[in-house]
């Protein structure tokens, strides 16, 4: 297997957390978007970017998409992680918003985050904050999965990240 490395962008932790599992499993070199420029991008064999999601966007995409036309020929593969549980039709979504043009042909991967509203910013709690209201007034039998995850994560500190979600982005790597 051909060297590979890992760009990421990681506000809360949670994704860190799934770039340091595969660079054990991998044996490749990490770096974070702000330090990708340094990086030869056309000399490895494959890469990943993994972000967050935050309000429906991938932290850190932008570093991708500028780079596109580097990385075309090299195997790529995005990792995004949320604090929702996997749910494919989201995940659609998720791609649908995000990956448009060149970046359309990724393949995209899941992992579930860490919920620590403690950490977040101001901004971000705020966003939540509001999120979670709106869900709260609707009936519980119309709410989606993550709607109901959202409102009881509330308060709490959860921490979901688990190997098991990045299993399918491993076999697509070796």
């Amino acid at each position: 297997m051909s060297k590979g490395l890992i760009i990421y962008k990681s506000k809360y932790g949670g994704t860190k957390k799934y770039v340091d599992i595969l660079k054990k499993e991998l044996n490749c070199d990490i770096c974070e978007v702000r330090d990708g420029k340094k990086a030869a991008l056309d000399t490895y064999g494959w890469i990943v970017f993994a972000g967050g999601i935050y309000a429906g966007g991938i932290a850190g995409l932008s570093f991708l998409r500028k780079n596109c036309k580097v990385i075309r020929d090299v195997k790529s593969a995005i990792l995004c992680v949320g604090a929702s549980p996997f749910d494919q039709k989201a995940l659609e979504e998720i791609k649908a918003h995000n990956l448009k043009g060149e970046l359309s042909g990724i393949p995209v991967f899941y992992g579930r985050g860490i919920w620590d509203e403690s950490r977040m910013s101001w901004k971000d709690r705020t966003l939540c904050k509001m999120l979670q209201k709106a869900v709260a007034k609707k009936d519980s039998d119309a709410c989606e999965p993550w709607m109901r995850e959202l409102l009881s994560a509330a308060g709490q500190i959860h921490d979901w990240t688990d190997r098991k979600y990045i299993l399918p982005l491993l076999e697509y790597l070796r």
